[in-house]
């Protein structure tokens, strides 16, 4: 029998929490299907430990309050597993010993971002797992962006709202053989987002999209997606990113789910507001100002919570000394 002093010891975790900041999204900005994405200074907020305690506690403040019991069923939870595995995973041949699972785990988080409503708030919840299980585990620093992004895209089903949650700014995110990739580009930019009450759950709005779309469709929309990023990118006038924002592919045939979204989305480009819908929907995004909706109070009508935003910086990432 090998001497217990010969074999190396698992590495200890961290007694001290870590904060995570993880930002809304917002994908497709039209044409962009599964494609373009905005990261957003709307944010949650995330503070995560690991315990000796065979147990997961999770605390909510704010949205999601409902899934506060889902122990470890909840997302958070899950990726963090997901996360420590396959970091475990990616220590094979180096000499360096697996910490495996932490007996416990918790969870505090104060979440702004609504649930349901095209905002990516799946996707802050799976990145700020991936961020804080990074800063958890002590071997952590071997998960690079690519690796933390073909994670997230594989618990998320698709790129488009993790890439801009995991890199910040304006993402153009796709999928190859090697797995998907992102490029990043920096966008200074006020946002409005219109939000309703009313919930759609993304497999929902997926399951309205037809197998195939006429040839015409497609191309008007490739078109458009290269014009949205000269126009958000560039020195252009308002006309072209309102021509730039035009859809083809899965706002109208999402319509049906979210009539009251989709007649204020005609209702602002009719006035000629640059507006789209945010993900999967409901959430009604404009690219204006909000003294301008303000001034549009007889277009945009009641039951909207109007939240003004920048574009984020900065994707997930680990708070410190208070920042």
């Amino acid at each position: 029998m090998t001497p217990s002093h010969d074999r190396p010891e698992a590495p200890g975790w961290p007694e001290a929490p870590v904060l995570v900041r993880a930002p809304a999204t917002s994908a497709n900005l039209g044409p962009g299907f599964d494609t373009l994405g905005l990261a957003l200074t709307l944010y949650d907020d995330v503070e995560v430990a690991v315990t000796a305690a065979g147990e997961v506690s999770i605390e909510v403040e704010g949205e999601g309050t409902e899934v506060a019991d889902r122990g470890e069923r909840h997302l958070i939870v899950k990726t963090l597993r997901r996360t420590f595995e396959v970091i475990d995973g990616s220590l094979a041949g180096t000499g360096r010993t697996p910490a495996g699972q932490p007996a416990g785990v918790r969870l505090r988080c104060t979440n702004r971002i609504p649930h349901s409503r095209g905002l990516g708030s799946s996707s802050a919840a799976i990145l700020a797992g991936i961020t804080a299980a990074r800063a958890l585990h002590p071997h952590g620093k071997l998960l690079d962006d690519e690796a933390a992004l073909r994670l997230a895209t594989g618990i998320e089903g698709h790129p488009d709202n993790v890439a801009p949650c995991l890199a910040g700014g304006l993402t153009v995110a796709w999928t190859t053989p090697a797995g998907p990739k992102l490029v990043r580009l920096d966008l200074e930019r006020q946002v409005v987002a219109l939000v309703p009450d009313q919930r759609l759950a993304t497999e929902q709005a997926r399951g309205l999209l037809p197998e195939t779309v006429p040839h015409k469709d497609a191309a008007a929309n490739a078109g458009r997606a290269a014009l949205l990023i000269a126009a958000l990118t560039g020195d252009l006038p308002q006309d072209v990113l309102l021509d730039a924002t035009e859809d083809r592919l899965h706002q109208d045939y999402r319509a049906p789910a979210m009539p009251e979204s989709a007649a204020l989305v005609a209702r602002l480009r009719a006035n000629g507001v640059p507006a789209v819908i945010s993900g999967a929907g409901p959430t009604v995004l404009a690219f204006t100002t909000a003294s301008q909706v303000d001034s549009m109070g007889a277009e945009v009508g009641n039951g909207w919570h109007i939240h003004p935003l920048n574009v984020a910086p900065h994707g997930a990432c680990v708070q410190r000394d208070g920042s």
